[in-house]
């Protein structure tokens, strides 16, 4: 970049893990920005999720990592379970290890949260702004909050969640004018719900599930239900849990009358839950002595978080237009078998962060090339992973299908599990504009365009002489 006053404003809308990340990475780059969040504040809600080699790196950048470690609980295996306790061969996550020098931890997704909000200064998140309108000219574009505000900048980044505010104004203005894809301009479908929560801490001498070094991780899918269960151990003496309700057909938020968008936390927000809790409270748990029923668990939860969400599926196929542009759920919401919906949010946030560090004017014409630029390295990664994210839904649900998915699953030689696992890990990101982290492991990690183009302009800042005279 030439100089300082060169670097975009750029506002975020939406506070989740995505935006949080967007803003680390930007507070690391010297560029200015402003995070808004819909919600009053954001509650301690959800469940647990995997978190490894494609996020460790960049945590080792950020330095957070080994404070990453003393909240993550290292995950080796994945069991699997019939509702009649019958296991089947669990999953085994340890080669990841050898191809990676990273291992997989589960974490407690709030404390994940906090750990990535630390890096952003508290009066740079703004709580109760939701976006009312974005109104772009070709120099600058201002977004109008609900609190009669508005606030200025060059970039204004959609990272407000499947219900996205950012998205509806961009796609009303499209529509308008006739460039809306027919596909774009349809209800989030979804298939499941799910009910999500976890403990408050518990003593392990009365629960020693939870003494455990490695995270306790079952899976229960029912035998004559259309429900499958998993529970999760945490650092934090802790038990995290997701239940998922599949449906008989896929439906939308309008046809269940959902009103997402006027909630808070619209993904993770406490929405009525007792209902799914009452239903779901003797289905069992492989968890020993007083931990044998779901109930068990939401006992020993504070009610208010609780949550019951939809698992809405879809990839949109338009992530920008003139000065705004979408990540995360917003342009991609993927089920959460996957469990890569937060890590994807994350990459995409990654990916802009390396092209907005290397812009090197703030034209429209500049930012219509970064925003290009970032769906062409992004757009296929979240098309893959939505396809994985389903396949791997399937074998919790009914049917010949889920059942071959299944059996695929628990009977796959270990050779080819291997190979498969390996392509989980080959795209590792790291950020252009900081130290590189050194390779570990067998596997080498595929460079990302805007990593490089990112650290290419960092080299050149970091010895301007020698690029003078080459």
């Amino acid at each position: 970049m030439s100089n300082a006053t060169d670097k975009p404003t750029v506002l975020i809308v939406g506070a989740g893990l995505g935006g949080l990340m967007l803003g680390a990475l930007l507070e690391k780059s010297g560029v200015p920005y402003t995070i808004f969040e819909r919600a009053a504040a954001v509650k301690p809600l959800g469940s647990g999720m995997a978190v490894g080699p494609t996020l460790l790196p960049i945590f080792q950048q950020l330095g957070i990592y080994d404070e990453f470690l003393t909240i993550g609980k290292y995950l080796a295996f994945t069991p699997f379970y019939k509702e009649s306790m019958e296991s089947y061969r669990p999953t085994d996550h340890r080669a990841i290890e050898e191809f990676t020098g990273y291992a997989q931890y589960l974490v407690a997704r709030p404390k994940l949260y906090e750990l990535i909000q630390k890096l952003v200064p508290a009066h740079k998140i703004h709580f109760g702004k939701r976006v009312l309108n974005v109104i772009e000219e070709d120099d600058r574009v201002t977004v109008h909050t609900s609190d009669n505000d508005m606030h200025v900048g060059d970039i204004v980044v959609g990272a407000d969640g499947a219900y996205s505010d950012v998205r509806q104004c961009m796609y009303d203005q499209l529509k308008a004018k006739g460039q809306l894809p027919k596909g774009d301009q349809e209800d989030l479908p979804f298939s499941c719900t799910c009910l999500v929560g976890q403990t408050k801490v518990l003593d392990s001498d009365k629960y020693p599930i939870i003494k455990e070094p490695v995270c306790v991780f079952p899976t229960i899918l029912g035998d004559d239900k259309p429900f499958s269960w998993s529970v999760m151990s945490t650092a934090q003496n802790t038990l995290c849990w997701s239940v998922i309700h599949h449906l008989d057909s896929v439906t939308s938020k309008a046809v269940m009358e959902q009103r997402f968008r006027s909630s808070e936390n619209s993904e993770w927000g406490a929405h009525p839950a007792q209902a799914m809790c009452d239903e779901t409270r003797d289905f069992p748990i492989p968890l020993g002595e007083g931990l044998s029923t779901l109930g068990d668990l939401y006992d020993l939860a504070q009610k208010d978080l609780i949550s019951r969400v939809m698992l809405e599926e879809k990839v949109f196929s338009t992530w920008y237009h003139g000065r705004v542009v979408l990540t995360g759920d917003a342009c991609h919401k993927l089920h959460p078998a996957g469990g890569q919906g937060a890590v994807a949010a994350m990459h995409d946030a990654i990916t802009l962060a390396n092209l907005i560090y290397s812009m090197p004017t703030r034209t429209a014409q500049e930012v219509t090339a970064v925003f290009r630029e970032y769906q062409a390295e992004r757009y296929p990664a979240a098309v893959a992973i939505f396809k994985n994210s389903q396949l791997m839904s399937k074998f919790m649900e009914k049917g010949v299908i889920g059942a071959v998915v299944l059996y695929l699953m628990t009977h796959m030689p270990m050779w080819l599990w291997r190979l498969a696992l390996s392509q989980t890990v080959k795209f590792r990101p790291q950020v252009g504009f900081m130290s590189p982290i050194p390779l570990k492991g067998t596997v080498v990690p595929i460079v990302s365009p805007s990593e490089k183009k990112a650290r290419d302009v960092f080299e050149k800042q970091q010895h301007p002489h020698c690029a003078a005279s080459v």
